[in-house]
């Protein structure tokens, strides 16, 4: 039962930074919200009574106060007096207990929507409600500083990069030599065993689905499902609570394995959320931003209702100094405190459309992240596209985004499949000039990727060609219907041993083209071991064997997947010049050639004219002597010349290798008609030589090196 509002004891304090901090014997609160005319700060007891303080101070439209005697682990939330007025899109209610935006700890869940709802009948027009929602919907914790130390940040080159996306729990939740009570957790991916398949495949850098503490929409919870993937963020704070094998340790815990992850030289990349939250549309929960200062948090109309540019209920107003704020501030928070390497943004075009309005490169928050002087260290990575025609910007951000580049996604996956030819494939295995060779960006800010948590794996990518999401309970509805896919004469699984050959060796030319192309490699946790989710190209909802990694997979093809996987991984990261941090210019080389060339299977350099004929076999010769990769002491690393040949047609065909002009001699180096990707034909081949490649099939040769410099040769 609460106590009657007070102010007794309770000291001014500061206005900054917000949050719960201890200090001075007690806890600094401090939130904000300019429309309130009071805020009470409810202290939640281990019985569930609540003690409610009132805060008097208001500074800058933030209110604050130090509260003597207040602990870490003390549970908290807020109380707003102020108008709701929904034709405003005010919506402050003193009956919804709010979590601190800047919680850096939450706890429990949401137990009651009706509980949780503002208003009563309609939620535009009805009045307020006066259900009090305490015991139904999450609260804040206060934290103590500090934690244990999260290690030297590895600060990967951008060019030697391989990021891998994965989900926390789904990666070890089937782990056999994981001690269950760590298996899906933070302290999970830091067990060894985690750690060492990591580095054995050859991963510099992971990128974590989300780890904001987030809860499921009302849609899910109303059908007994829940959000698996995390894309539904309460707090921007806090980690996610159930990621933790201790309840309440998920700040530790979540330090523990940065600094795990750190010791073996990989990086933390979050996936973030920065453009809607859990709290929905108008019909959804009141829970934090919402009753605070509604219109200064979300995207409205001039009328006041919600405007939805995300597909997620709500938009955050990326034009607002109170959001600009609040994730400039949570991202350092996840950077200098909790170790993090760099962030995937999510949906990140909304953040460049302050007020719903025209993309700007330019605009108040995208700057605001690039120009702070912690965070324009990191790696920040858009994700160029929103739920409008508007917000599609790949190539679009600026200077120092990289992107996700879903033109090359497209491009390779329609080449394999045989629907398009190679004009537009030569700019994506050459990192994308078109898209951004300008404003002074590098070709490894293109983050190449042929599957993604959105879509199918690369398995189910050559296994179907219709989504199979009748699991989500949607009545297979929703995920996309553009999949790019090829099921090569059977929908799923079959005995047939042509098609399950002739799968294994798509998904191998897949996957060795999306290394061997000149940008930054993201992989899909699970791909390289022949995961499957049966065809189910949106599993945000299953929480389950659909979503989780296989540890034991029964397919034969599982380990001979991993086996090429490992091996190209490897030859990458040995082969500077297939990872450059400049775009080919068609610049005079040592060998007096150009640094790419561009050959038809007669072993001529293509022409203008070439580009336009319905061709599906390309050869791309990369002149290894002129690289412009660096060491980490900046010199210049001279490589071998590579020759790489990609046919996507459905018979084998002959090519003819260049003149001696570009090498004496070329040694076949990887072939994707093997399953290991070793050569078929290993023996070196003359210049002029003519050689058949197996139908729908990659193969990659070496040229000498002009120079006699020692080099590892670990292929």
């Amino acid at each position: 039962m609460a106590t009657r509002p007070s102010a007794d004891h309770v000291l001014a304090g500061r206005p900054f930074p917000l949050g719960a901090h201890p200090e001075a014997g007690g806890v600094r609160f401090a939130i904000t919200s300019a429309v309130a005319d009071a805020v009470e700060l409810c202290l939640i007891d281990a019985d569930g009574s609540e003690r409610r303080i009132a805060l008097t101070e208001r500074t800058f439209g933030v209110w604050h106060g130090l509260v003597p005697g207040v602990t870490p682990g003390q549970r908290y939330g807020y109380r707003i007096h102020g108008p709701y007025d929904p034709a405003r899109g005010l919506r402050c209610n003193p009956h919804k207990l709010l979590v601190d935006p800047y919680a850096r700890q939450i706890t429990g869940g949401l137990t009651d929507l009706a509980a949780a709802q503002g208003f009563t009948g309609d939620p535009e027009r009805g009045p307020m409600s006066t259900v009090d929602s305490l015991g139904s919907v999450p609260l804040s914790v206060v934290t103590s500083p500090g934690g244990p130390d999260t290690g030297i940040k590895p600060e990967v080159p951008f060019e030697e990069a391989v990021v891998y996306e994965l989900h926390v729990k789904g990666f070890t939740q089937q782990h056999p030599f994981i001690p269950e009570a760590l298996r899906g957790t933070y302290l999970g991916l830091a067990h060894p065993v985690a750690i060492e398949y990591l580095t054995r495949l050859g991963v510099t850098s992971v990128e974590l689905l989300p780890v904001h503490a987030f809860l499921d929409e009302p849609s899910l919870i109303r059908a007994g499902r829940h959000n698996y993937w995390g894309y539904s963020p309460l707090g921007f704070f806090a980690p996610h609570a159930a990621y933790a094998s201790e309840p309440g340790h998920e700040v530790e815990e979540f330090r523990l394995m940065v600094a795990a992850l750190h010791a073996a030289g990989i990086e933390v990349i979050l996936d973030v959320v920065f453009n809607h939250t859990c709290e929905g549309g108008p019909d959804g929960p009141t829970l934090s931003f919402r009753g605070l200062n509604a219109p200064v948090y979300y995207l409205h109309t001039e009328r006041g209702h919600m405007a939805d540019i995300t597909g997620c209920g709500n938009t955050l107003e990326a034009g607002s100094p109170t959001v600009v704020r609040l994730v400039t501030d949570s991202l350092r928070y996840w950077t200098q405190e909790m170790g993090v390497d760099g962030f995937r943004f999510d949906l990140a075009s909304t953040l460049g459309r302050p007020r719903g309005g025209a993309f700007d490169p330019a605009s108040t928050l995208l700057t605001a992240i690039t120009t702070d002087p912690v965070l324009s260290r990191c790696k920040l990575i858009a994700e160029p596209w929103d739920a409008t025609g508007e917000g599609y910007r790949v190539g679009g951000f600026g200077a120092q985004w990289a992107e996700w580049n879903g033109r090359y996604r497209d491009t390779v996956r329609d080449f394999w499949r045989g629907a398009t030819g190679v004009r537009d494939l030569a700019y994506r295995l050459s990192g994308s000039s078109d898209l951004y060779d300008h404003n002074l960006r590098r070709p490894w800010q293109s983050i190449n990727f042929v599957t993604a948590h959105d879509g199918f794996t690369l398995r189910d990518l050559v296994s179907y060609n219709e989504k199979h999401n009748e699991g989500n309970g949607e009545d297979n509805r929703d995920g996309t219907n553009d999949n790019r896919s090829w099921n090569h004469g059977a929908e799923g699984d079959t005995a047939d041993p042509a098609i399950r050959e002739l799968r294994a060796r798509q998904a191998r030319n897949l996957f060795a083209t999306l290394l061997l192309s000149t940008g930054t490699p993201m992989l899909t946790a699970g791909d390289e071991f022949w995961r499957t989710q049966g065809g189910n190209n949106n599993a945000y909802c299953l929480d389950d064997e659909t979503s989780w990694f296989d540890w034991t997979p029964d397919d034969p093809a599982a380990e001979a997947m991993l086996a090429f996987a490992r091996r190209v991984v490897r030859l990458r990261a040995n082969s500077p010049a297939l990872r450059q941090p400049e775009f080919f210019e068609g610049r005079t080389t040592p060998t007096g050639k150009p640094d790419l060339v561009w050959f038809r299977p007669d072993g001529e350099e293509f022409g203008e004219s070439d580009w336009f004929e319905d061709r599906h076999t390309l050869g791309m010769w990369i002149d290894g002597s002129n690289s412009q990769a660096r060491n980490r002491e900046g010199a210049l690393v001279p490589d071998h010349s590579w020759l790489l040949w990609l046919h996507a047609g459905d018979a084998p065909a002959e090519v003819i290798l260049p003149g001696r002009e570009y090498g004496e001699t070329f040694k076949p180096t990887l072939d994707t008609s093997t399953a290991d990707g070793s050569p078929a034909h290993p023996g070196v081949l003359e210049a002029k030589s003519r050689l058949t490649l197996q139908s729908r099939s990659l193969l990659l040769l070496r040229a000498p090196r002009l120079a006699a410099e020692p080099h590892p040769e670990p292929y």
